[in-house]
């Protein structure tokens, strides 16, 4: 049977997703069917397998620009021209048990080393940077394209008839096993969950952030990161005489087919040929939102074009609600690192937390949805994460506090005022990680306050010493910032003392001898100071 080829103008009509179709031009002079057909519009070539041969036409005139005459008795071939315009286009190509790679130079093919052996006759291909992810008849493996050939063996093909690879571009490759799709990188390395179909996919298409699988009785559209069933689609238009897996078995390799410069979508059967019409980016994003789908709305957002003004705005408010939602499923810490990278002002992210901002500054704050309610465990795991977030803030802040530029920091909702002083801000997070460490480790509260550059809040955290009990760091905080006046020196005070009811575990505190020791009478601590008493704990006796 003689093969054909015919190129076609699809002219979308306005305002409908029905299309013109106009035969624009035909080749007939092929003396036996096309097996395999690859566009590469960078260089405007089209490569195909004809009667066992690797063949290169002229895309727009169809005039034939050479043949690869090495790779005679071909089976299969898989190209790859990932990297944009200036990408160099390479092809590898099966003849029977033997891999050849090629390069594409001058309007010809070269050999880029030589062949190598394979266990058996490649079946399915699809590169993955400098490897290529071959499967066979029951086997995938990994092959090395590294000039030795290494070849590492991954795993049985399954129950399918024929094994199912897909390049995923970014060094990754899908591969297909039974109605499994998994993802390896180009070292043969899982770097995703499985993908589970609900039937045994036929064929299969990246069209990001996309995995497009045709199954006997529909296509299925899913994500792999979010693992997500975003769409089954039925083909309506099939005639009642043809079975769906009869539609599916093509005389080319794959029934579904990308458009390399549109990145559109093609489902085609011996009969039909059906183009998958993608909703815009922009309604994608308005519908996933609502459902926190904020992952795949990110993807999506990141694919916009640059030119588009609200890119970065929206992207940026994408990652804002991203961050909240992980707060609200108590992922602390994968939180606290979106909000560090976003540069979202502190205060806002500490206002996700009961009781760490003052009250009239928290009820200015406002956020995309109702706070969670936090048990106690989860509150010291969550006050874990924020002290690890204020900590490299507080590090950063410290370093630019002399530079004359306000604080850059941007709201977690838009509209919400944010502070600009770099003072004030390491004031509320200083104020803020003593009240966290006296909720998880009192031990670090005197490290923070005998920094020289602490910028705790005086009267807040004397309120919260107080009423945690903790003298001792009161002290501390009174001599790093130089309130003689607030405890008085205990110096020449002779035969007096200083004494409170107010002490740790109900004891007195008694101030004695001419160095100030200070002492439990009784519990028995005995612990120093530098004379240094609060006034208002402490009374003299």
């Amino acid at each position: 049977k003689p093969g054909h080829l015919l190129l076609y103008r699809i002219k979308k009509e306005p305002g409908s997703n029905r299309f013109e179709v106009l035969l624009e031009k035909s080749h007939k002079n092929f003396s036996k069917k096309i097996q395999q057909l690859c566009v590469v519009p960078q260089y405007k070539i089209l490569v195909s397998l004809l009667e066992n041969n690797i063949y290169v036409h002229d895309l727009l005139t169809f005039q034939q620009i050479t043949m690869v005459t090495k790779a005679k008795g071909s089976s299969l071939f898989s190209c790859n021209s990932a990297g944009g315009e200036d990408a160099q286009l390479r092809m590898c190509v099966a003849v029977k048990k033997k891999l050849q790679l090629y390069y594409w130079k001058d309007r010809e093919f070269h050999d880029v080393q030589a062949d190598f052996s394979v266990p058996d006759v490649p079946k399915s291909m699809a590169w993955c940077e400098s490897s290529i992810c071959v499967g066979f008849k029951r086997d995938y493996y990994l092959i090395r394209l590294d000039g030795k050939g290494s070849i590492k063996e991954l795993f049985p093909t399954g129950k399918q008839l024929e094994p199912l690879v897909t390049s995923l571009g970014e060094g990754k490759v899908a591969v297909g096993q039974d109605d499994l799709t998994v993802v390896l990188s180009e070292m043969g390395v899982l770097t995703k969950c499985a993908l589970n179909w609900t039937d045994i996919p036929i064929a299969m298409e990246h069209q990001a952030p996309y995995i497009i699988a045709v199954l006997p009785r529909y296509v299925e559209i899913r994500t792999i990161d979010p693992r997500l069933l975003v769409q089954m689609y039925f083909l309506s238009s099939l005639p009642n005489s043809l079975s769906l897996s009869q539609i599916f078995t093509l005389s080319l390799p794959l029934s579904l087919s990308l458009s390399l410069r549109m990145n559109i979508v093609y489902v085609a059967s011996n009969h039909f040929v059906w183009r998958l019409v993608p909703v815009s980016i922009a309604a994608q994003i308005r519908q996933l939102l609502p459902d926190k789908q904020f992952e795949l709305a990110l993807q999506l957002a990141r694919m916009k074009d640059d030119t588009d003004s609200d890119k970065w705005q929206q992207i940026h408010h994408i990652q804002n609600l991203f961050a909240f939602n992980l707060f609200c499923q108590k992922r602390f810490d994968d939180s606290m690192q979106v909000f560090t990278k976003l540069g979202t002002d502190p205060t806002h992210v500490i206002g996700l937390y009961p009781d760490l901002l003052p009250a009239d500054y928290r009820k200015q704050l406002q956020y995309p949805n109702p706070l969670p309610t936090l048990s106690t465990a989860e509150l010291e795991k969550a006050h874990l994460a924020l002290i690890d977030y204020l900590t490299q803030k507080r590090a950063h802040l410290v370093k630019q506090l002399h530079d004359s530029e306000p604080s850059s920091t941007s709201p977690l909702v838009e509209g919400t005022p944010t502070i600009k002083s770099k003072k004030k801000l390491l004031q509320i997070i200083d104020t803020t990680l003593l009240k966290c460490y006296l909720h998880t480790n009192v031990a670090l509260v005197a490290p923070l306050l005998r920094l020289e550059n602490n910028h705790c809040h005086i009267e807040e955290s004397e309120h919260i010493l107080k009423k945690a009990h903790k003298y001792s760091e009161l002290i501390i905080l009174y001599e790093k910032k130089g309130l003689h006046e607030k405890g008085g020196v205990a110096r020449g005070s002779g035969g007096r003392g200083w004494s409170s009811g107010c002490g740790a575990g109900g004891g007195v505190w008694i101030v004695t001898g001419r160095n100030g020791a200070l002492r439990n009478t009784l519990e028995g601590d005995l612990s120093c100071c530098s004379g240094l008493c609060p006034s208002a704990c402490l009374s003299i006796s």
